[in-house]
């Protein structure tokens, strides 16, 4: 029997093998895909004293070579048979292995690729959009000129660590700017998904990039931790705890639940078949899985209509075969998610005022079905009569939305805190409103879906504005 393949931790670059190992295993199997090495809190303490070093030699390197690394670190990423431990692995091995262990199809690990793909070589634009334009030489020399300003710019840290989840490849194209920006990354990938990572390291690393410039480190909870302890800035993923947890740190930026919405607004809402498309790309691309994902629809009237013909669409999206080149839904990584989420819903039906509408479209069937040993969460409609109900405002990590009416005056109101917003109307009045809520951290304004990211714009944060901080700068005149 051929050995596993083995993914080490990278300390600053380097590869190390530990004595401590966990296996990754395929959904509905039990034997194993590959194996990790997981490194103790106390490692990771360790090597933070040599981030700074890590620091200085990525600062060694000016932006235009930066940004042409990345641009070689996308067609690497894309094309590329790349270091993977002890072997290599192509471009559809990583496919192939990370349906595998995510659930995720085929399609949907190629359309996470395009995004981590366009990040790399979008990074002009996007770090661009993130300084407001300044010119990049400024990182390289410290100060220089905006708009005929002096400006001087100073990192906030010597590394950025990143705590990882295992629901989506796509959440690395949020550290990836890092590298541009001359800051090291010390990464904790997801239990379930160390494939992302590991392969933008060796992309970066085979396009130029200083290998010192990366950690990755598999560990438990207390090495999750220990990445938040000694980097001075850092990335999390987790619930709406989580988010309570961190509230107020400066260290730390928090992506939690998106609670993202669609709303119609009174001048379209009768044009409301015009955007189903929006609606159904909006709850279900990515099959559900991103924060940026609408989980409520809010319209001034044709609530049931809506609920009715979004349920309709949604109940088509059935679990395939994961290299199906229509496949559209992910199975559940942890089977007892799915059972939880039922089980939440199901409880919450039970509250006057809401009905599941997809129940009937799937004829009675179950929420949750197996199929080959893979668990799912189907497609869930719910139409509410008041966004006071339980399952008005919740979100889910499979495609899940409730619809709720309710006049537009109230909706700013009322819809509280939201990642992303599309708001499909043309009033000019509402539309102000929309610009002036400080609860909207995303607008699109028009029939644009929800789950449309452009990542030149803030997300959850200014990654740049979290890395540097500006300072004031005057030169002595003769």
């Amino acid at each position: 029997m051929n050995p596993l393949p083995h993914i080490p931790a990278l300390r600053l670059g380097k590869p190390y093998v530990s004595l401590d190992t966990r296996a990754v295993t395929p959904l509905g199997s039990d034997e194993p895909l590959v194996e990790m090495s997981i490194v103790n809190a106390g490692v990771i303490k360790r090597d933070a004293k040599r981030f700074g070093e890590a620091r200085e030699i990525l600062r060694g390197y000016s932006s235009d070579e930066l940004l042409a690394i990345c641009a070689k670190a996308g067609e690497l990423f894309m094309k590329a048979e790349l270091p993977f431990g002890d072997t290599t692995q192509t471009a559809d091995q990583y496919i192939d292995n990370l349906s595998q262990t995510s659930g995720l199809p085929h399609t949907l690990v190629r359309a996470n690729m395009a995004k981590v793909h366009e990040v790399f070589v979008e990074m002009p634009i996007i770090l661009k959009g993130l300084t407001r334009g300044i010119d990049l030489k400024v990182l390289d020399a410290g100060f220089g000129e905006q708009d005929g300003v002096p400006v001087s710019y100073f990192p906030t840290t010597k590394s950025l660590g990143v705590v990882l989840p295992s629901n989506s490849p796509g959440v690395n194209s949020l550290w990836m700017p890092a590298i541009a920006l001359k800051i090291p990354v010390i990464l904790k990938p997801g239990s379930e998904e160390p494939f992302t990572p590991y392969r933008v390291i060796q992309a970066f690393i085979a396009a130029g990039a200083p290998p010192e410039a990366f950690g990755f480190y598999p560990t438990d909870h207390e090495g999750s931790n220990a990445v938040t302890d000694v980097c001075d800035r850092s990335i999390i993923f987790g619930g709406q705890a989580t988010v309570e947890k961190h509230a107020g740190n400066p260290r730390v930026e928090v992506h939690g639940p998106g609670w993202s919405k669609v709303l119609i607004g009174e001048d379209k809402i009768d044009n409301w078949k015009d955007y189903l498309d929006v609606l159904v790309k909006s709850v279900a691309a990515n099959s559900g899985r991103s924060c940026i994902n609408a989980s409520s629809i809010v319209v001034p009237r044709h609530g049931r209509e809506i609920a009715e013909a979004l349920a309709e669409r949604l109940a088509e999206i059935k679990p395939l075969p994961r290299d199906d080149k229509n496949a559209q839904l992910s199975g559940m990584a942890n089977p007892a998610m799915a059972a939880w989420a039922t089980e939440q819903i199901d409880d919450g039906l039970t509250t006057p005022g809401a009905e599941d509408v997809t129940s009937t479209k799937r004829g009675g069937a179950p929420r949750v079905a197996e199929v080959a040993g893979i668990t799912y969460a189907l497609p869930t409609v719910i139409r509410c009569d008041s966004w006071d109900h339980p399952l008005a405002n919740r979100e889910y990590m499979f495609p899940f939305v409730s619809v709720t009416e309710m006049p537009q005056a109230e909706m700013l109101d009322k819809i509280g805190q939201s990642l992303v917003v599309t708001a499909i109307t043309e009033d000019t009045g509402f539309i102000t409103d929309l610009l002036c809520s400080p609860l909207i951290q995303r607008l699109n304004l028009g029939p644009m879906p929800t789950s449309v990211a452009k990542w030149d714009q803030p997300h959850e944060g200014n990654l740049f504005e979290f890395l540097y901080h500006r300072r004031a700068i005057q030169r002595a005149t003769a």
